[in-house]
């Protein structure tokens, strides 16, 4: 298995975990934005969204410039890397594990297939008695 850091690989999924932080990072992901431009479509202030900015430079997936008094947000999309190969490993592992069940579900159906007999002829309907006429 390939070697992560540890701490950033924790700062990368901590960042993805929240909703409001991976639409933030889908904007950015068209260019960069401002704070105020982030924090609109949620309603939120200027000081909640820095804060969800701030995890997100934690982990290394935004960087933030300041411009005079405007501070404008980029994506870095680099430290996804190592969460995407951290998954990879484990995708791997389930694709093996989902190719041994189909396996042994094909072997299943296969062994059915060449045991069962085929369905015997259905008999042939008896005729039906005749019906007595009523005495007078």
């Amino acid at each position: 298995m390939v070697e992560y850091d540890s701490q950033r690989l924790d700062a990368v999924f901590q960042a993805l975990a929240d909703p409001t932080r991976r639409a933030m990072l889908r904007q950015l992901a068209d260019g960069e934005r401002k704070v105020g431009e982030l924090a609109e479509p949620y309603a939120m202030t200027l000081a909640a969204a820095s804060k969800h900015i701030k995890a997100l430079e934690r982990a290394g997936l935004v960087r933030r410039e300041v411009r005079g008094r405007i501070h404008v947000c980029r994506l870095d999309a680099q430290p996804l890397h190592g969460g995407f190969e951290w998954l990879r490993h484990y995708e791997r592992f389930w694709n093996q594990r989902l190719d041994d069940l189909e396996a042994l579900l094909r072997a299943e159906d296969d062994a059915r297939a060449s045991t069962s007999t085929p369905p015997a002829a259905a008999p042939a309907p008896s005729p039906r008695p005749a019906r007595r006429k009523p005495r007078p």
